[in-house]
């Protein structure tokens, strides 16, 4: 995977830098590398942290360039030399033109520590944002990680997360509170994601038929989510389908899969910590005649009843939406198989983070030998959790069974991985093979 080429724009100490260092190196940010840090102040300790790392360091200082138009044309000179992608601004105190972030259109984003709309805009930093905060007597506060654009502090919000007002608190203690239980922690998230969705655009920009290896998709992916893979093995013998599952609550990872006659289902692993069923409990997997239903919910019975009673795949899941679980509002992602091999994916999604409507989503494949599509929940780890975005991931079938499994299971995460089904269904004579793999056992 090439990675996306990161710019962090700091004035001051850089604390919010050290936190996305320490998760580049940590394997946090996997699709993102930072190769450059510029800072507004020409003696900012910021700048000696980037050199530890053995980031290039630069100050850019605006009164030294003469004007904003000046300041801003030496920036983008770095830019352009250091093939930068993606613009983090941590701790950046210097407002960027309208035609500066125009050019940067949903490639620069800002950590701001107040829960935006609360305490920010023009004049709103540093410890100035939590003495309003106590001025104002709220109980909590937080950071806000958002989209830059010409209207300080007014861009789309991206991730957000709330800390409590003590009594007691100074500005100074509450700053630190919310670096480090909000910003450190959000920032580093929100870099990822949005490398992530960099380095995915560019690859299908590069090339549109690019047949992904399956092991590195999952391997640099920490939270994909749940995920449906359908495909044809290379001797195009035979239809392939696995589901698999994924959980960061006690609650999501008290799961397996059980073998059904028809396919799968979840149960409780241990019934005693069981708190809500109504979204974990579900059959996944089950047959609608010859075809073959996978889903990431009880939407898996809605298909097969339409389809039982002479309707369509789509027709099913106009009658659906995405999970009721604000914040994330996990998508509900489905595939089905025809006799022949060739398949279908849906995805239904929430259009905003607010959960205002569904957008509907059906991709159609023709059976084709070795290849096979990936579509999940997730982009990748976040807080709230970012839907998928885009097409259906392109990526290669294996002949054999096993393998194909133990490449899956194995490059899933292992703090985060629950369940795996894998169903090989041969396209002659209907005769299947398959694999269910519990972590809880």
């Amino acid at each position: 995977m090439v990675k996306t080429r990161i710019a962090v724009f700091v004035s001051g100490g850089g604390t919010n830098l050290q936190a996305l260092l320490d998760a580049e190196k940590s394997g946090a940010l996997i699709s993102g590398e930072i190769v450059l840090v510029i800072s507004s102040v020409r003696d900012a300790y910021a700048l000696e942290r980037a050199r530890l790392a053995g980031v290039d360091a630069v100050p850019v200082v605006k009164k030294e360039c003469g004007s904003q138009e000046a300041f801003e044309a030496a920036i983008a000179g770095y830019l352009r030399d250091y093939d930068i992608e993606l613009i983090v601004l941590a701790g950046f105190l210097n407002i960027l033109s309208e035609n500066f972030t125009k050019k940067w259109h949903e490639r620069i984003i800002n950590i701001h520590p107040s829960l935006i709309p609360s305490f920010c805009g023009k004049g709103m930093y540093g410890l100035k944002v939590h003495e309003a905060a106590l001025a104002k007597g709220v109980k909590v506060t937080g950071a806000t990680v958002h989209y830059v654009n010409e209207i300080p502090d007014g861009g789309e919000i991206l991730l957000q997360k709330a800390v409590e007002v003590k009594t007691g608190d100074t500005p100074e203690i509450l700053q630190r509170r919310v670096m480090e239980e909000a910003e450190w922690i959000l920032l580093p998230q929100a870099a990822e994601m949005i490398s992530a969705r960099i380095a995915k655009k560019r690859s299908r920009t590069m090339n549109v038929y690019e047949v992904k290896d399956l092991a590195e998709v999952l391997s640099t992916n920490p939270y994909p989510g749940r995920g449906i893979i359908l495909g044809i093995t290379p001797d195009g013998t035979s239809s392939v389908a696995a589901y698999f599952i994924m959980g960061r609550s006690i609650n999501s990872r008290n799961r397996v899969f059980v073998e059904e006659p028809d396919g799968i289902r979840t149960e409780a692993f241990d019934p005693s910590l069981m708190q809500d069923p109504s979204l974990i409990i579900y059959h996944p997997v089950r047959e609608a005649g010859t075809r073959l239903i996978v889903t990431n919910g009880n939407q898996t019975d809605t298909i097969r009843d339409f389809l039982n009673a002479g309707k369509s795949f789509n027709a099913a899941l106009r009658t659906r939406e995405f999970e009721p679980d604000a914040p994330n509002f996990t998508p509900r992602i489905s595939g089905m198989i025809e006799e022949d091999g060739s398949y279908m994916l849906n995805i239904l999604k929430s259009v905003d983070p607010a959960g205002s409507a569904c957008v509907r989503e059906t991709f159609e494949y023709p059976a084709a030998a070795g290849l096979g599509h990936f579509l999940h929940t997730y982009e990748t780890n976040g807080e709230p959790i970012p839907s998928f975005t885009g097409e259906p991931e392109r990526v290669a079938i294996l002949n054999d069974i096993q393998e194909f499994t133990d490449l899956i299971w194995n490059n899933l995460d292992d703090d985060n991985k629950i369940s795996l089904f894998v169903r090989y269904t041969n396209l002659r004579d209907g005769w299947r093979d398959q694999r269910i793999i519990n972590k809880n056992k």
